[in-house]
């Protein structure tokens, strides 16, 4: 039978949920409830077209306006794409795809937490220095050793994502003993490495389809709060994936309605941040879930 958080725990928590805090450039950001992050991929070839955002100006702007106007708390900005399989992308390339676009957001959206989904410690520096407040890390430092040391040195918080390989061959390394186990002890090591880099905060995301099966994607989500356990927020990205459009037998373009009700399911599971394509959606999500629990 599968560990699980003990009793007198999950009641301390409901009675007494733990405050959930960021510190970002010396301000002490409020996580308390639920929170939506959006998605903005200047990339052309994301799995999900409507994403895509390859003109750096006033679309680009439109659509990040349009999400926190829908309630997204943070803005997350990818170069790279990250889909199964996926092309690799020179660091370069990636620079100059990212830094435009986080030099028109921060002028524009000052106030709105910008996050760079990067795994390249280069990347990370540079967007930082034109104001990024987050880094997003689909390999938890396993693709870059400087990652980890660079995210300390600029005193930001840091996503941590499990994902074994790499997006080219990750699908090929799905063969875990005790799934659940192996991730908690990845994020274990992790946080260790973290907090002795200097990284105050991070936040855990258990990397829906990154080295999964389909199968597997759904038991993690069942027993996501298993992941509670080390204390830290819990990300869920499960927008559009194909966990769902091949549950469902559409496409992406169709998986909306499954991913509000995963959406949901994430949130009653323990998940703090749903990092989404649907801002709007989600945002109703979250203020349906906290009429159940207030």
């Amino acid at each position: 039978m599968k560990d699980t958080p003990n009793s007198s725990s999950e009641t301390e928590d409901k009675l007494f949920p733990p405050k959930i805090t960021l510190q970002v450039k010396g301000k002490l950001i409020q996580l308390d409830d639920p929170c939506v992050m959006g998605i903005l991929n200047v990339t052309p070839d994301s799995f999900f077209a409507a994403s895509r955002v390859t003109d750096n100006g006033s679309l680009l702007i439109d659509q990040a306006e349009n999400m926190i106007r829908e309630g997204a708390a943070i803005l997350d900005l990818g170069g790279y794409s990250s889909r199964p399989g996926a092309a690799n992308v020179s660091t370069e390339d990636e620079i100059q795809r990212i830094i435009p676009a986080v030099k028109r957001l921060k002028k524009h959206f000052p106030d709105t937490l910008l996050s760079i989904d990067t795994f390249r410690h280069e990347v990370a520096k540079e967007a930082f220095a034109e104001g990024a407040d987050i880094i997003n890390d689909i390999s938890g430092g396993e693709l870059d050793s400087a990652m980890i040391p660079t995210v300390g040195k600029l005193n930001i918080p840091y996503i941590c994502m499990h994902m074994r390989g790499n997006p080219e061959t990750m699908q090929a390394q799905t063969e875990y003993n005790d799934i659940e186990r192996e991730i908690l002890f990845f994020f274990n090591e992790k946080l260790n490495q973290c907090h002795k880099a200097g990284i105050k905060d991070v936040i855990i995301d258990p990397g829906f389809g990154f080295a999964k099966t389909l199968a597997q994607n759904y038991r993690i989500l069942k027993n996501l709060s298993y992941f509670k356990t080390i204390k830290s927020p819990i990300l869920a990205g499960v927008s559009r994936k194909s966990m769902i459009y091949k549950t469902l037998g559409v496409s992406p373009e169709e998986a909306l309605n499954g991913t509000t009700a995963l959406n949901m399911a994430a949130l009653l599971n323990g998940a703090k941040i749903l990092r989404v394509h649907d801002v709007k959606e989600a945002s109703e999500t979250i203020k349906l879930y906290k009429q159940l629990y207030p």
